[in-house]
């Protein structure tokens, strides 16, 4: 059984190309049109079926049942300048643009109303990812590095209604999948173990020489694609007045397990010593409230993102977010205009390549990872869309986002006391373009 929900999981990430990439963090501002195109609010404004996941208590604002289904074409851009100068072996410094800049992410929400108290659906849905295919670049800085998380949620969504105020919770099976793999050359092998030996103290020349004539060929690393289910939940609840609806969140963590992944990435630069496997997805908590009048709606969410909780995140000292989403609605006959606004400073910072942290890690191998292999630093999103009714029954939801550049500049794992400064830089912008079609019945 396990192995078939697998293959259903699998058949719908396929849609993609190499990975999905992601905005706070390594989540989607939210899923569905509607939400992403007012800024990714969802928790206190209803967005129909699409509330499964934002704030399942709000499922209840359909009439009878509704359908969405449809998904994202998500195109990132994203570049790095990496410093790799081996002195007297060469200098593999080098630039490269990511190949992993287009990708289709599906999504399916159905709820229905069972009396007038109670209701449920059921989902699937991309919900986060990152990645980076640097193939091509050999013996240059990005070291041919290809990363790919891919998440994906199947949840049944239930809800409970009365007198204004409804509450519900959201059990849900996860699908993840991780890959990473690089390619260290000839001599930046022997660069490493030169400056290895060398932090420990060794300066016989000899000893040295003898131990980089070891060396002798390019070392291909990585463990191959690594797969998990595991279940989680997510729950919500609201409350309904007078134009007003407030609303509160709670997402669980999910510590998912990619046997040998990175314990093999890692380990090649720690020399082993590195034995965590699990990449949770991270608790999150919010709170939103929105307001219609007339023709008008007006939406706030906050949110919190517990990534320096998340195992994995948090060794490669991932700082919590603090998200701000804000969007507005304007309906006409027959179609609506959606805007929005999302923010959320970037989780990831720079490390003191002097000291190692918790998990033993240098801060120079954290900075090139997080630069290099899982650059989750986009922090703005400006939004945009509208839905647009077909027939009494059936609309067309549209959204698109634009993140603008990031920009981040860090010392790589290649820093040495007294030598020159190697660094990483990474720039990342994002577009995205949804379409849902929803059917009311």
């Amino acid at each position: 059984m396990k192995n078939k929900i697998k293959l259903t999981l699998i058949t719908a990430l396929a849609l993609g190309t190499t990975s999905v990439y992601a905005t706070n963090g390594s989540n989607l501002i939210a899923t569905g049109a509607k939400a992403r195109a007012m800024g990714g609010t969802g928790i206190g404004v209803a967005h129909g079926a699409e509330s499964a996941l934002a704030n399942v208590s709000l499922i209840t604002d359909i009439e009878k049942t509704e359908v969405s289904f449809g998904g994202m074409f998500f195109m990132p851009d994203v570049s790095n300048k990496d410093s790799i100068n081996l002195g007297q072996l060469g200098d593999e410094s080098g630039t490269a643009t990511s190949a992993a800049d287009l990708n289709v992410i599906p999504e399916v929400s159905i709820a229905t109303k069972i009396n007038d108290n109670f209701y449920m659906g059921i989902g699937i849905w991309g919900t986060a990812g990152m990645g980076v295919d640097y193939r091509g670049s050999k013996n240059s800085g990005q070291m041919e590095m290809v990363t790919n998380l891919q998440l994906m949620q199947f949840a049944l969504p239930l809800a409970y209604t009365k007198n204004n105020f409804s509450v519900g919770v959201t059990p849900l099976l996860q699908y993840g999948s991780l890959d990473i793999n690089y390619n260290m050359s000839k001599n930046l092998q022997k660069a490493m173990v030169a400056g290895g030996m060398q932090a420990q103290g060794i300066t016989d020349q000899n000893m040295i020489g003898a131990e980089m004539a070891k060396v002798t060929a390019d070392k291909n690393v990585g463990a191959g694609v690594a797969q998990d289910l595991k279940f989680g939940y997510n729950l919500g609840a609201s409350y309904q007045k007078n134009g007003f609806t407030i609303g509160a969140t709670y997402k669980s963590q999910i510590d998912m397990f990619y046997k040998g992944v990175l314990t093999s990435a890692i380990g090649a630069m720690t020399n082993n010593a590195y034995k965590n496997d699990i990449l949770s997805t991270p608790a999150e908590m919010g709170i939103g409230i929105s307001y219609e009048f007339g023709k008008n709606t007006f939406a706030v969410d906050y949110k919190k993102i517990k990534w320096s909780d998340a195992k994995g995140y948090q060794d490669f000292d991932w700082d919590d977010q603090n998200v701000l989403a804000l969007g507005y609605e304007y309906k006409m006959k027959g179609m609506g205009l959606r805007i929005g606004y999302n923010h959320a400073s970037s989780p990831i910072s720079e490390q003191d390549t002097t000291k190692s942290n918790s998990a033993g890690l240098s801060g120079g191998l954290v900075n090139t990872f997080n630069t290099l292999g899982f650059p989750g630093i986009i922090e703005s999103h400006y939004t945009v869309g509208g839905c647009f009714r077909i027939n009494e029954q059936t609309s067309l939801a549209t959204a698109f986002v634009y993140a603008p550049e990031s920009t981040i500049n860090y010392k790589n794992f290649l820093n040495q006391p007294n030598q020159p400064i190697q660094r990483s830089k990474t720039t990342h912008s994002q577009k995205s373009l949804s379409f849902d079609l929803v059917y009311q019945f």
